[in-house]
């Protein structure tokens, strides 16, 4: 059993493939390359943290997120359905994503490591200032900049945009750790 970590697949997303510069063609040979590339490493007793993002539109979710191997934890993201932006602060639609996801959060702790969708600061995007993670000191491991950054300061991004579009296991991300 490992430990892997993504986010901002945004699975169903077409303008994405524009925004970040994707190598991809259309946003189904995206869809279908971002499924193929996790399962190629992901096993199904693997554990993947999914730091948020997976999709817009819950249909999408439901239709991608049964053909990913492991178990899936959710750290929800500003675009997915359940995150609290959505429901007045408050996480929400929580039966629907414990369907396709073992838990669902908006932080987590794992192994000393602080994990959650929006970095503690940003230079460049300032918006969510009230959903962003209070920085207690912990090294934190994050999505929402895409391609801006994998590591700053003591944030590690572990979006598909600078981790050649597949999960990053848990030995690089340490491997990170010791470099911080």
């Amino acid at each position: 059993m490992t430990n892997w970590f993504t986010s901002d697949h945004h699975f169903g997303h077409a303008k994405i493939i524009v925004y970040c510069d994707r190598p991809y063609d259309s946003v189904e040979e995206m869809n279908e390359e971002l499924v193929d590339s996790w399962n190629e490493v992901v096993k199904s007793d693997d554990t993947v943290y999914y730091l948020g993002d997976f999709s817009l539109k819950t249909s999408a979710m439901e239709q991608y997120a049964p053909r990913l191997n492991g178990r899936k934890i959710l750290i929800a993201g500003n675009h997915d359905g359940c995150h609290p932006s959505n429901h007045n602060g408050k996480l929400g639609q929580l039966s629907l994503y414990k369907k396709y996801f073992a838990e669902v959060h908006e932080e987590l702790e794992w192994n000393g490591l602080l994990l959650h969708h929006i970095p503690y600061h940003d230079d460049v995007d300032h918006r969510y200032p009230e959903y962003r993670p209070i920085d207690n000191g912990l090294i934190l491991l994050h999505g929402h900049v895409h391609q801006r950054w994998t590591t700053n300061g003591r944030q590690i991004n572990v979006g598909v945009d600078v981790w050649d579009y597949v999960p990053v296991h848990e030995e690089q991300i340490l491997a990170l750790v010791d470099k911080i």
